[in-house]
């Protein structure tokens, strides 16, 4: 599975005490839609400035962008990302948390991760974390049946295997709860059935 560092992208920063207008020129000139604001030493904590703080604190008042700080409209701390987290993870935490792009730290900063990054990057259409999860129980239990066999039912080997089966369950439920509900017509649960039914919906004009 995709992790973090995997789909990152290179990121652009600027200083807190830098004018609004400074951020959307480095913006532009990198085609990014956020700048990761810089510590100002090592205790400090990364910020962050999006196109979206530009557009609803300054842009929608009128304000001069060249009047008005970075540091006056940014989110500072803002969410952080593990290089090592998986893309399905990241992706939660975007949903959970409702932001769009995070920095990838680890000690330094290494990059950011966008809801693009997800789409474009990403290998949820290839590899469902639903399905992997599905191949690594069944194997997990095969292979913990194989172990019961030869070592025991009861022997520490057995229980080490039958513990990756449960904690792969466990996180397959966990993944089958955060999901939201499908919410789907009737009409649309019998074209999934019937995929050619949609075609019943179709008007001539």
């Amino acid at each position: 599975m995709l992790k973090a560092i995997d789909i990152m992208s290179a990121v652009a920063k600027i200083r807190g005490s830098a004018t609004v207008a400074d951020a959307v020129k480095i913006m532009r000139e990198n085609n990014v839609h956020a700048l990761i604001v810089d510590r100002r030493h090592d205790q400090d904590a990364y910020g962050i400035i999006t196109e979206t703080d530009i557009v609803y604190k300054v842009t929608a008042y009128g304000k001069d962008t060249k009047r008005v700080r970075v540091c006056d409209i940014m989110t500072k701390p803002c969410v952080v990302i593990n290089p090592d987290l998986g893309v399905e993870y990241v992706a939660r935490l975007f949903a959970n948390t409702g932001i769009h792009q995070a920095p990838v730290i680890q000690g330094d900063l290494l990059g950011i991760v966008t809801i693009h990054d997800i789409l474009v990057k990403g290998d949820f259409v290839e590899q469902p974390k639903e399905i992997v999860l599905e191949q690594r129980i069944k194997a997990a239990i095969e292979q913990a049946r194989k172990i019961s066999a030869e070592k025991g039912a009861s022997s520490s080997e057995a229980a080490v295997a039958w513990d990756e089966v449960e904690e792969l369950q466990a996180e397959a439920s966990h993944q089958r709860a955060e999901q939201p509900s499908s919410g789907k017509t009737a009409f649309e649960l019998y074209c999934e059935e019937n995929p050619d039914a949609l075609e019943a919906r179709v008007y001539d004009n």
